[in-house]
């Protein structure tokens, strides 16, 4: 079964820059050139291969669509019919189902609206974002000495639904949890579930956090130098990200890793530099190849809640399949054993 992936710029610049010409244009014009603009196929993907022998192939779908565009500056019509113009031109490459890259899954009501309207199934891709997400923040944690049980967590978009079921099974393993969300009343009912945790609509209180999961639709970089404990671990899911570029610069006693990178299995060839080393893909990307390889043409995680269940499913799947947790990156490096070791000294 073929599968299909949607990508989309994060700034006007990036999705000018095969046009050396639009380099001299403002973001506005550029904007109301994109808008006019229709979906395209980016590239072919192959040799994904599970270790079942089952094989699946697929298409990478650019839309012209930043998300600045897609969180305000558009009406959310226009990005729903722009990402539904992506499914059809998927079905048209002989794709039954299509994954929602980064903020197209976050538009509206997280992809509910686009598989009412796909002519194929769709899925966002964040319940094996999720247990990434969780599995590499207990494997980092460990790396530099933190005690889960004895320790203080920290989920920094916690309303969201890859932040609220992070909170929901990680806070199962820590001491406590901070819960960051942006509206009150939202944050104290995700607080309410978790024993032990502490809503908060101030980013300085993941101060005393030794782990943060940061997944917000914030557009850019919230989480700066001064937030961040001596010692602590980061998971940012968030692309873009969440955390400042300035803390790999300023604070060595940090370790940032990016949260959802995954190694595909097989010689899988994407056609497509998205800045990771051959053959590994984001969490999202390797849920839509995993439903491909299960012959599973349905719409697997939509809307604004992960399951545990889906959660423990993708993971089984993966298990099945041979997707694993790639090795740690941190803006676009490898983290080094050196780096490692700085962080753990850093913890006294």
């Amino acid at each position: 079964m073929r599968f299909a992936f949607v990508v989309h710029p994060l700034t006007p610049k990036q999705a000018a820059k095969r046009y050396p010409v639009a380099r001299f244009l403002p973001d506005a014009l550029l904007e109301a050139i994109m808008k006019r603009m229709s979906p395209q196929v980016v590239s072919e993907i192959t040799g994904v291969k599970s270790l079942t022998g089952a094989e699946t192939s697929g298409v990478f779908i650019g839309v012209p669509l930043t998300p600045a565009m897609m969180t305000g500056k558009l009406p959310v019509e226009h990005s729903y019919a722009t990402i539904v113009k992506a499914a059809e031109m998927a079905k048209a490459e002989g794709a039954e189902i299509i994954g929602l890259g980064a903020f197209t899954a976050v538009v509206g009501d997280g992809g509910v609206t686009i598989a009412e309207r796909s002519p194929i199934a769709v899925t966002t891709g964040n319940s094996y974002t999720v247990a990434t997400a969780i599995e590499g923040v207990l494997k980092a944690s460990g790396l530099v000495g933190i005690e889960p049980c004895e320790s203080t967590l920290a989920v920094v978009g916690a309303t969201g639904s890859i932040g609220k079921t992070c909170a929901r099974v990680l806070g199962r393993s820590f001491g406590k949890t901070i819960v960051v969300g942006r509206d009150p009343e939202r944050t104290a009912a995700i607080a309410q579930e978790i024993p032990g945790s502490l809503p908060t609509t101030n980013l300085d209180d993941i101060l005393s956090a030794d782990a943060v999961v940061t997944v917000t639709s914030a557009g850019g970089a919230i989480v700066e130098p001064k937030h961040l404990k001596p010692g602590s671990v980061v998971c940012d899911v968030s692309r873009p990200r969440d955390v400042s570029v300035r803390v790999a610069k300023e604070r060595p006693d940090v370790l940032v890793i990016e949260g959802g990178v995954v190694k595909v299995p097989g010689d899988v060839h994407f056609g497509l530099d998205f800045g990771f080393p051959p053959g590994t893909a984001y969490a999202c990307m390797s849920e839509t190849m995993m439903l491909a390889l299960e012959e599973r043409a349905e719409s697997f995680t939509l809307g604004k809640d992960v399951s545990v269940e889906q959660v423990d499913q993708t993971q089984a799947w993966a298990h099945k399949h041979g997707f694993e947790l790639a090795g740690f990156r941190s803006f676009e490096k490898e983290v080094s054993l050196e780096s490692i070791e700085k962080v753990r000294k850093a913890r006294g």
